[in-house]
Formats: C-alpha cells, structure tokens, sequence
C-alpha cells in the first residue's frame, strides 16, 4: 500500500527533490524483562523446544523447578544470599542444557531457542569470586531485553530520554509533506545507519549537471563522515547540520588545527607540522614537543603532547561545519527541517496506532510502520 501510495504521488508530480530525515522510539508491545526473568524465561523456551528430548534434559536440572510457568520463583528477595542463589542456580540450569546440546544436529527452534539461551546467560552473568554465578557489573552492547521479543533494544533518543523497543526512521518531501521512505531498527541503532537506506531511490537518480541536485536535511545525528560522502557522491546539496568539535573550555578545538588530507599532515596554532599516522585510528601525534609550546596551556595537559584524531572524510566534515555558520542556511534550515516533526507527531498519533508498537519483531513492526506512513 506505502509503495502504491508513491507511485500515484510520483505520478501526479508531487514528489519533489528535496528530503528530511528524521526517526522516533517505537516503543515495545511486550515488557521489558530483569536477569532473572530473561533467564529462567530462556530456559523455558529451550524446554518447549526441545521436543523429544525435553525428559532427558529436564533431568539435567538441579533446581526444584519446572520451568512451566512464566514469572519469578517465590524467594526472599530481601536476603542477598537466597537471590545471590537463585542466580546461580539458573545459570548452572542453562549451562548444563546448552553442554547436552553442544555439537549436535538439532531443528531449527531448539537451535534459536539455545542461542537466546546462551545470549542471556553470556550478556547479564559474570564468574564471582565466590565460585558463584552472579549478575555481571555491567551492561552488555546490544542486550537482549526480552525473550518474548528478542529483536528489541534499549535506546536513547538523547542523553536523558530512553525507551525500549524499536526505532522508526523516515524520509519525507517536506513540500508536498509525505513520507517516501521508512525503516524500522531496533531502539539501539543510530541515525545515520540508515540514513543511506532512507535516500537508496534518491542517490541513485541523478542524471547529471542539467538535473536539479537532491536536497537533504537532517539533524546532526546525520552529520557523519560516511553520510556526507554518500552526499557528495551523488552530487546532493547538504542540508545536514555537523557538530562542532569538543574541547575543554579555554582550549584549541580541532577546528584550530589545520588538517592537509592531500599531503597527510596536520598543523597546530603554534605552527608545528607533524604526519598523519594510521594507527588504530588515523591520527597526528604532537609528542613531547608539546612540552616547551609557549600554547601548551590552552592546548593540553598530557604529558604525551596532544593528539588530533582524524577523520578520512574530514574535508566534508570541516565544510559541513562551516556551512553551519552561514546565515543563508540557518534559514533554510529552520524553515524546512521542522517539517518532519509535525510528520511524525500524525504517524505516532493514537488514530493512527499510537508510539507502542503493534507487533513483535523488527519485520512486522516495520511493515506496520510502512502501512502507517
């Protein structure tokens, strides 16, 4: 029907070449479960799976458990010892089944069911020093938050706002205000992962000098290196806001830095050129020479002298911020990119089936959000 819908507008000649990029939390249709709940949930779902097997497996259990039942075991949660067993009383139940499957055919649900099964135990459990199992001291990249909807993540749309579920990206005309483009992710996925996705059709219709050039506008968790190459490439005209350097109040930014990609040097504001180096990243290293700068104090206070990390597209970085700058596009800027707020505000809108997501798993939740649009 999303496809349909734009190749009648396509047809009527109401979409144009400009594009604003954008994306919103999907919030998850099911609850967001604890270590304890994620495994022992895991396990169960080994069991179902397991077919035949499932008699001789269940023998490999310790705990008094039969693992039919949804919910948390009846403990003391208020006595650290009986949690701290629990814990490791369900970690040694989901080894001891992945160790009697290890190496072995297997049909494909028991298969996904271990794999969740070991993702959980892997990302949330740790060896204590006790010799016990216990929740590790950390959170894991890409951490599974439940076993009804594995596909799901946690995610931040900025700094003090998270959720959990999925993202919704899109791609809208902001002239004749429709959406030509969605993608679903899940919530922990950046912007500019898909940006590229979003533009596929636009990137690659440009037919040459005589054709007038696409337009695209964005925030600046699209301000990448790899997003304004793909830009450029395509001969499009950035509309795409790029942050500014860090640096500690007081001291030379990067921007204060003269960086030379064609000879591989970079130059500092004392005058002092030194080579681009590939290290683990590509990087300029100042060294001890640091030491005796008479600007060494509103440059650094590592005794290693400072480091400048850089990028392989920093030209269209440094242009890109510079165009920030101009007054011309700051206003082109605020009078189009706000455009796909108020576009997302009608998608999410509760007529239109509300922010929480409808269905499970990043293929339904993404059709879903296409017939939205």
């Amino acid at each position: 029907i999303f496809e349909r819908m734009l190749e009648v507008a396509k047809a009527a000649g109401l979409v144009g070449v400009r594009r604003v990029l954008d994306s919103t939390p999907l919030y998850d249709a099911v609850a967001t479960m604890d270590t304890v709940s994620l495994v022992r949930s895991a396990i169960r779902g080994v069991l179902s799976a397991s077919g035949d097997r499932e008699a001789s497996l269940r023998l490999l259990l310790r705990r008094d458990d039969e693992y039919r039942t949804s919910g948390k075991p009846a403990i003391d949660w208020d006595d650290a010892d009986a949690r701290a067993g629990l814990v490791d009383g369900l970690a040694r139940d989901g080894q001891a089944l992945l160790e009697a499957i290890e190496g072995e055919p297997v049909p494909a649900p028991l298969g996904q069911a271990a794999t969740l099964l070991a993702t959980v135990l892997g990302q949330d459990l740790e060896d204590g020093p006790d010799g016990r199992i216990r929740i590790a001291r950390r959170v894991a990249h890409d951490r599974v938050i439940s076993t009804v909807d594995p596909e799901a993540r946690h995610g931040h749309k900025t700094d003090h706002r998270s959720f959990d579920g999925y993202k919704g990206h899109v791609a809208i005309d902001p002239d004749a205000e429709l959406v030509t483009a969605t993608a679903v992710t899940p919530g922990n996925t950046g912007d500019a992962g898909v940006a590229t996705e979003l533009l596929a059709d636009e990137l690659a219709a440009w037919a040459g000098p005589d054709t007038e050039p696409l337009t695209v506008y964005g925030d600046s968790a699209y301000g990448a290196g790899e997003i304004l190459a793909a830009l450029d490439d395509a001969h499009a005209v950035s509309r795409v806001k790029v942050q500014p350097p860090s640096s500690v109040a007081g001291r030379f930014t990067k921007e204060d830095f003269a960086t030379d990609l064609a000879a591989g040097t970079v130059t500092c504001p004392a005058g002092r050129t030194v080579p681009i180096r590939r290290l683990r990243h590509l990087e300029a290293q100042f060294g001890r020479a640091c030491l005796a700068c008479p600007l060494v104090a509103r440059c650094t206070t590592d005794p290693r002298g400072r480091t400048i990390q850089v990028n392989p597209h920093e030209r269209l970085l440094a242009a890109g911020r510079a165009a920030t700058r101009d007054p011309a596009w700051r206003a082109d800027y605020r009078a189009t990119r706000p455009k796909v707020e108020r576009k997302i505000a009608h998608l999410v809108r509760r007529r239109h089936g509300g922010r929480r997501a409808r269905a499970r798993g990043t293929l339904k939740v993404g059709a879903d959000f296409s017939l939205l649009a």
